[in-house]
């Protein structure tokens, strides 16, 4: 190993690997991980970072008071709550005893941007979701917003979605890179009719568009020519049903009716994202992790990633209300297409080294427009760490180096590569290879604030 690669230097800390748009400014202490022990303990995810910006997104289209349980706390939702309130919504944050925290949103009487002819500036960071779920819902609010976020979300694409709102009549002015923020939306003029979207890269251009057609002027109908993450798209349809919409799915397009009706309250189920962390760590320490306040019957489709937990070994079972993790004896290679669930592509790279055989992750290839290129960020810093990695168009192919040898345990720096799930695959590394710290470890924040605690405790345990 490089002397470089011992002091933090190396690819993904800063070099030329680093993905442009990095919006870290405030350099951390990189966070050690401590490799050996054994998870065991109990853990309640956070709540659903999905869940919670679809409610958030449908109290804005439809303009009516919302209380929300348990939402997400973290720097994503943070920011959706702040557009909420430069929107002009009143947002009121309450503790229950009871239910967790709550957010009360309450809109306003008259958007603020509809007297003047100045951009309302709206910030959503490197949030994908929130960026892509108002850029449609703006169009059903009357006003002009302006819609920014850092450096590297202006590199990720929204045209496809631009595009298909534009058939709705929809005025949009872009002023930065092609089908990237920044751009003006003119917001009350989402018309109705047919439109149709190219939802390979990315399910949040049709959930922005089913979500925001029920604001629209008249019927619409939205033709999808192809779809990747579909369960995403099912997590849609289930909050706007709780919240009184109408949506039919018809073969390869879906009609929707405007309206809504919003119950005065709801409540967040727990975070499937976020719940396989400590779920993996289980399958690769053979430990025991109960997961609590979760949905087994979630349509999240990253619940699947404990049946592929399953088929390497783990054990999984529900006993009373809670899920089992427990870790085998040994983890075995598997062959797997997670274009249902790509959030999972790094924690199983961070499984794949210790698996007997090689694992290979297939269906991906969109991954490279998330925070980071997740395929090329992966297969990076597995290397820098020792493994054998080989980055594919569409995925990765891990060799089980480690399944049966040692790991090294030089020092080592991983790059996250300001990308939240990197960081934590990561740390699932670290907890079998011993030396290895995490840079920039904040950067969690963005969806699991609490992560580094959570992992702490399961592993004091054991």
């Amino acid at each position: 190993m490089s002397t470089s690669d011992a002091k933090g230097a190396g690819p993904g800390l800063g070099s030329a690997e680093v993905p442009a748009g990095s919006s870290t400014e405030v350099k951390e202490r990189p966070r050690a991980v401590r490799a050996g022990a054994t998870a065991r303990g109990s853990v309640r995810p956070p709540s659903s970072k999905s869940l919670t910006h679809r409610y958030f997104d449908l109290a804005l289209i439809a303009r009516q008071p919302l209380t929300v349980h348990r939402p997400l706390e973290a720097e994503d939702s943070r920011l959706f709550l702040a557009l909420l309130e430069r929107v002009g919504f009143s947002v009121e944050r309450q503790a229950d005893a009871g239910q967790g925290n709550s957010v009360r949103l309450s809109p306003p009487g008259v958007s603020r941007g509809v007297e003047s002819t100045e951009p309302v500036e709206l910030f959503c960071g490197n949030a994908g979701t929130v960026v892509r779920l108002v850029t449609a819902a703006l169009a059903t609010v009357a006003g002009r917003w302006r819609i920014d976020g850092t450096p590297r979300m202006r590199q990720r694409p929204i045209g496809p979605l631009l595009d298909a709102l534009r058939r709705w009549g929809v005025l949009i002015e872009e002023s930065g890179g092609a089908g990237c923020v920044p751009v003006i939306v003119e917001g009350g003029r989402l018309r109705g009719g047919t439109t149709r979207i190219d939802a390979g890269e990315s399910s949040q251009y049709l959930s922005a568009l089913l979500l925001a057609a029920l604001g629209a002027q008249s019927e619409t109908t939205i033709e999808v020519t192809a779809l990747t993450s579909s369960p995403y798209v099912d997590l849609t349809l289930q909050a706007a049903r709780e919240m009184g919409g109408r949506i039919e799915k018809m073969g390869d397009a879906y009609r929707v009716w405007p309206g809504l009706a919003l119950p005065r309250a709801v409540e967040v189920e727990g975070d499937w994202s976020a719940a396989c962390y400590a779920a993996a760590a289980a399958a690769l320490t053979g430990g025991r992790v109960e997961l609590t306040g979760m949905r087994a019957d979630s349509v999240q489709g990253d619940r699947r990633f404990l049946d592929l937990l399953q088929e390497m070994g783990a054990r999984v079972c529900e006993e009373e209300g809670a899920i089992i993790v427990g870790g085998g004896d040994s983890l075995r290679a598997v062959d797997a297409d997670l274009s249902t669930m790509p959030d999972q592509v790094p924690t199983l790279a961070a499984l794949a080294p210790f698996a007997r055989g090689t694992t290979r992750i297939r269906g991906v290839p969109h991954l490279r427009i998330k925070e980071s290129d997740r395929l090329r960020a992966m297969a990076v810093e597995l290397k820098r760490a020792g493994a054998q990695a080989l980055e594919q168009a569409d995925g990765l192919e891990i060799a089980g180096v480690w399944a049966e040898n040692r790991p090294p345990a030089s020092p080592l720096i991983a790059g996250s590569w300001d990308d939240h799930r990197i960081a934590m695959s990561m740390a699932l590394v670290g907890l079998r290879r011993p030396g290895l710290r995490v840079a920039e470890p904040g950067v969690v924040a963005k969806s699991y604030p609490e992560f580094w605690r959570d992992l702490d405790r399961l592993m004091a345990a054991g």
